[in-house]
């Protein structure tokens, strides 16, 4: 019953996510959620901390998509300086969002990572779709009222799984 929450990663945050050993565990599209993942939350646009990571990622042949449960508008001006592709209202745990994705560009599960900084929304999802995930810490600590319901859930939820699986934050994927 845990094992759905489980992550494959715990990585402090997104941008320690190194595109070489995404290569080496043959990833070639992150699936990122936005909100306190790639962009605090209440941040309108995008950083130049982000653009850096991206930049990386293109450079070693690593695709970035957005998949993010916020309504097409915010997702869209949020990402519009960048450029990326995305799925709005994903519906996160389901895997509806993912699986459009992965279906719209044609990819492999087995090469497809997601990220975000939520258990029971991006890990969840990423679990009932059957790829791989990599928890990250939130960007910021303040969040809105349904998010911090959830963050409660999730502390409880963590650590039942830290116990079971001896889970610990890292500095980047293994």
């Amino acid at each position: 019953m845990l094992r759905v929450f489980k992550p494959t990663w715990m990585v402090e945050s997104v941008f320690h996510i190194s595109p070489q050993k995404l290569k080496r565990h043959g990833i070639t599209t992150v699936l990122a959620d936005l909100d306190n993942t790639l962009i605090p939350w209440n941040n309108k646009t995008s950083t130049q901390r982000l653009r850096h990571w991206m930049e990386s990622l293109h450079a070693a042949g690593i695709k970035l998509v957005v998949v993010s449960n916020n309504n097409p508008r915010r997702v869209k001006h949020a990402v519009a300086d960048l450029q990326l592709p995305f799925v709005a209202h994903a519906l996160k745990p389901l895997p509806v969002g993912i699986k459009r994705v992965l279906k719209r560009d044609h990819l492999n599960r087995g090469e497809v990572v997601m990220v975000g900084d939520q258990l029971l929304t991006d890990v969840l999802a990423a679990n009932n779709c059957k790829i791989k995930s990599i928890w990250v810490k939130p960007l910021v600590k303040t969040d809105l009222l349904p998010t911090k319901i959830n963050r409660q859930l999730e502390k409880l939820v963590y650590r039942l799984i830290r116990k079971k699986y001896h889970l610990q934050w890292k500095e980047d994927i293994d």
